[in-house]
């Protein structure tokens, strides 16, 4: 694909954009790359890391290898993604702590419009897809029930096993891998490790995403090559049920300690603005849920004009 550096350039950005949606738990940085129109590529990109690719870089040289990898493109992406993580991890902590109502008033107005953007790439809807969608949310909203599984662990092979475990829920559209490490108990070792700049702990955790995301993106491709309208069926039901999970107003019924020392919500159920106890936020709620609504909207309509 010929591209030149303004398209990388806004690659770049839409990494920076699936970076800040994996470090919020009950978004998907998958949701993201399929809403700006790079879902497929990526998968494709991600599942040329094979023999074949070190067959062509020993007989072609590099350069042949690294277009067979469409290195360029992920380069700009993950490059996106990183700096997105690092630089904005402590920004993110910081209004889900103070200002929790309208970081989720927002995200719940971008993925609700996902999920109209999504469904509309299904050609074809009969009572099988229809099955497979509602099966798709009820399995996601479960999944946002749940509690954490297990305590806060930071040994080496759990960090790897749960990198390599939330990666896939990372590129899957609807499942929050950050999500996924709250119920594994990994988000704040993970998010410290970040912050405090623990070099080993975040080597270990990328170790293990990559080789789940290496696995996990070969299976994503072959579905999406065979059973592309079933897929899209599954993953649009994965998004609508993961709603609840970034609900803005909660209510939280019980509490845990964490490993500071310090009271957070355990579990938590979605109430109604109105049933709210504190100051339910409402007007800019709403504004802000409209805006993320709109984005979307918007960022499809320039994906269409482009084509």
């Amino acid at each position: 694909m010929d591209r030149k550096r303004k398209d990388y350039f806004v690659i770049g950005l839409k990494g920076l954009a699936m970076g800040a949606a994996d470090v919020v738990p009950g978004v998907s940085g998958g949701t993201i790359a399929f809403i700006s129109g790079i879902y497929e590529e990526l998968l494709g990109s991600i599942s040329n890391v094979n023999m074949n690719l070190f067959k062509t870089l020993k007989s072609q040289g590099v350069k042949a290898a690294w277009i067979q990898l469409n290195g360029s493109f992920l380069l700009a992406l993950f490059t996106g993604i990183f700096v997105s993580i690092v630089s904005l991890a402590k920004i993110i902590k910081y209004l889900l702590e103070n200002e929790p109502i309208l970081v989720w008033s927002f995200f719940f107005g971008l993925v609700l419009a996902s999920v109209i953007y999504i469904a509309k790439q299904i050609t074809k809807w009969n009572l099988f897809a229809f099955v497979i969608l509602i099966l798709g949310a009820i399995l996601a909203y479960y999944i946002t029930t749940l509690n954490s599984l297990i305590s806060e662990n930071s040994s080496t092979p759990f960090i790897f096993l749960a990198g390599a475990i939330a990666i896939c829920a990372m590129i899957l559209p609807g499942i929050s891998g950050s999500f996924i490490l709250v119920l594994l108990g990994a988000y704040k070792p993970v998010l410290n490790a970040l912050n405090d700049r623990d070099i080993t702990t975040i080597s270990v955790f990328l170790a293990g995403a990559v080789v789940g995301l290496l696995s996990f993106s070969r299976v994503l491709k072959w579905l999406f090559k065979h059973y592309k309208n079933q897929t899209l069926a599954v993953l649009t039901g994965f998004i609508v049920g993961s709603l609840n999970k970034i609900w803005p107003w909660k209510e939280t019924l019980t509490w845990r300690i964490n490993s500071h020392g310090l009271s957070v919500p355990f579990q938590q159920q979605s109430v109604s603005p109105f049933s709210f106890g504190e100051d339910s936020q409402l007007a800019v709620a709403v504004i802000l849920a409209l805006v993320g609504f709109v984005l979307i909207l918007g960022m499809e309509k320039l994906a269409i004009k482009k084509q």
